[in-house]
């Protein structure tokens, strides 16, 4: 029989929002009022946001933990990312948490990855409290914003007890809650006293020993490796002889060296912590993991491990071939990459690394290509040079039959540019399921469509609706495969040499296609340098010179003006390249290039299939 009790002197509770919502904002306004900094105090803005990656694209990418005290209970706030492709990240964000806030944008309602993470909220029975923010803004619908909220809970097939949420309106960039819209209130109180009365505090068996399950993994330059997680029962002190229970329930020693929670953003030493807390412990617990369960030598109980949905987008990496290998990276070594890419496995669950019969080859799998794409970003900043190939969807077999993974499609753009967006989705296989006229000029589509099909089409959607489309996807489930279909129907233009790129040649080159080199970049045998506008592949020479005679006056020469090369971005290279290319990614450049660099063997390779 378990003899439940509650710690009334915390509440733990996960932040869900859409991108762009308001959500970080709104948590330095909370860590503003909780008495965290002095009055004069110079504080960042999004200070959650600890990532460059996470300032330079304004998204969350990795779950972050901090805590506000209210009226002496502790309230650990954990922040969870808004894009599907970091669903791990939430998945284990939501294991410390008894409830959470659902952020939405007064003005655009619960968006496709508000859905994501909220379905898995009401999956782990957590407690929801609903923040329809930015109620300042001229276009905000609060109204209609929380009907929409309503019917989605009930799309996701929420219990009564989960219908009956409260509601607060913000304005997160104020730091003003309230709960009535004419309220003049002033502050974040009306949130923190929802909170502290709406969210349960954690509860634990008193008949349980120490058990803590690891919901994340960080490293500190002082105490090496640190196990992030919730105390589900029992209580632990600093120096305690522990052990820790892995996936195969295999146990291992463990000791404590230091006992840290949190304190605002930074982190407090402690002898002793309780259960329901979230705590940092350092130790020697260099091979822990995310789903390991800390508990005591006497009574080692496993807690269940934290699920994770599969990978569903595969992605080959590889070590840097080409010619101008080592220019410009300092870490080029196979064995360094493969190093790095399984400690980036240890710290994130939804990322799996395969290691393959080619020493030099690693299969990465992932949620999605966004999320292989930032951790690509990821590793060139830290100095290293890898080529990758184009990421490619896992299939599954099941009584003989071949499944594909299938995405749900949110799109939301102007009725002008509807016909075209339906057009290149009914052609990707894509199958409509819903349309609503927004009445504002505006039309929202919804499609079922397979996920390989998505890969490289958002560039294309932003052309077609002139920027002003909105994309959005989560995963679906597996479906029966929906047959061949190419994903590019144009050539490469490719460098036959090695030299540096001439304004002259590329002059000439620009009837063939789009050009991605400038004059003065330089180029080498086997790299893309442009989009050929046929079907075919077509070698060219970037390289060449005017000849010059001396029967020419040099006030002739025409004077050359080349259209403007747009930058090749890393997310759109990894959607451009065909099977068999790669992108060369260094700290300094993103270039496109054959997997078999010389023309000579690519040609031989050809005719070897038609043979």
């Amino acid at each position: 029989m378990e003899n439940l009790a509650q710690n009334k002197k915390i509440r733990n509770i996960a932040i869900i929002a859409h991108v762009d919502h308001g959500k970080t904002t709104l948590v330095d306004a909370m860590l503003k009022q909780s008495g965290l900094f002095r009055e004069n105090q110079e504080t960042e803005d999004r200070m959650l946001d600890t990532m460059d990656l996470e300032r330079e694209r304004g998204i969350t990418i990795a779950a972050k933990n901090c805590s506000v005290i209210h009226r002496d209970v502790k309230i650990n706030i954990v922040d969870t990312p808004g894009h599907a492709d970091f669903g791990g990240e939430v998945e284990r964000a939501l294991s410390m948490a008894e409830g959470a806030i659902l952020l939405v944008d007064a003005a655009e309602g619960p968006l496709p990855q508000t859905r994501f993470v909220l379905k898995k909220a009401l999956e782990s029975n957590l407690k929801i409290i609903v923040v329809i923010n930015k109620i300042d803004r001229k276009d905000a619908r609060i109204k209609e914003v929380l009907d929409e909220i309503y019917d989605l809970f009930i799309d996701l097939d929420a219990t009564e007890e989960q219908l009956d949420f409260p509601y607060l309106y913000a304005i997160g960039k104020q730091g003003i809650a309230k709960k009535e819209l004419n309220d003049d209130s002033k502050d974040l109180s009306a949130l923190f006293d929802t909170i502290l009365s709406e969210i349960p505090a954690p509860s634990y068996d008193i008949s349980k020993p120490f058990q803590m399950l690891v919901s994340d993994i960080s490293h500190s330059d002082y105490l090496g490796r640190l196990a992030i997680g919730k105390i589900f029962n029992g209580n632990v002190n600093n120096k305690d002889e522990l052990i820790y229970i892995d996936q195969n329930n295999e146990q291992q020693h463990l000791k404590i060296s230091k006992i840290q929670v949190y304190k605002g953003l930074k982190l407090e030493e402690t002898k002793s912590a309780q259960a329901g807390d979230i705590i940092i412990i350092s130790g020697d617990i260099e091979k822990i993991k995310i789903g390991d369960t800390v508990c005591t030598k006497d009574n080692p109980l496993p807690l269940p491990r934290i699920n994770v949905d599969e990978p569903t987008v595969s992605m080959k990496f590889t070590i840097n071939s080409s010619p101008f290998s080592g220019m410009e990276g300092d870490i080029v070594q196979s064995n360094k990459i493969k190093e790095r890419l399984f400690k980036e496995s240890i710290k994130n669950v939804s990322i799996k690394i395969e290691e393959t019969e080619n020493p030099e080859v690693t299969i990465v799998k992932g949620r999605g290509e966004l999320q292989l794409a930032i951790l690509i970003e990821t590793l060139r900043r830290e100095g290293f040079e890898l080529s990758v190939g184009r990421p490619e969807v896992i299939y599954k077999y099941k009584n003989g039959k071949k499944l594909e993974p299938m995405e749900h499609l949110f799109i939301d753009c102007k009725e002008e540019f509807m016909g075209a967006v339906t057009n290149k989705l009914s052609e990707r296989k894509g199958k409509m399921i819903n349309l609503v006229n927004k009445g504002s000029g505006r039309v929202r589509i919804e499609f079922v469509i397979p996920a390989r099909f998505l890969i490289g089409y958002r560039d294309e959607f932003l052309t077609d609706t002139k920027g002003t489309g909105i994309m959005n996807s989560y995963f679906e489930g597996y479906s029966e495969y929906k047959g061949d279909f190419k994903s590019r129907f144009t050539g490469s233009l490719i460098s036959d040499r090695e030299g540096v790129a001439v304004a002259y040649a590329l002059f000439n080159l620009e009837p063939r296609g789009r050009l991605f080199v400038k004059p003065g970049d330089k180029v080498y045998e086997g790299m893309i340098v442009g989009e050929h506008s046929k079907e075919k592949d077509l070698n060219v020479n970037p390289t060449k010179e005017k000849k010059l005679s001396n029967m020419r006056a040099a006030g002739r020469d025409d004077n050359i003006i080349l259209s403007p090369v747009i930058p090749m971005t890393l997310e759109k290279a990894i959607n451009f390249i065909k099977e068999d290319e790669m992108v060369e990614i260094t700290p300094q450049s993103i270039r496109l290039r054959k997997s078999e660099l010389s023309a000579q063997k690519r040609k031989a390779l050809e005719h070897g299939k038609i043979l």
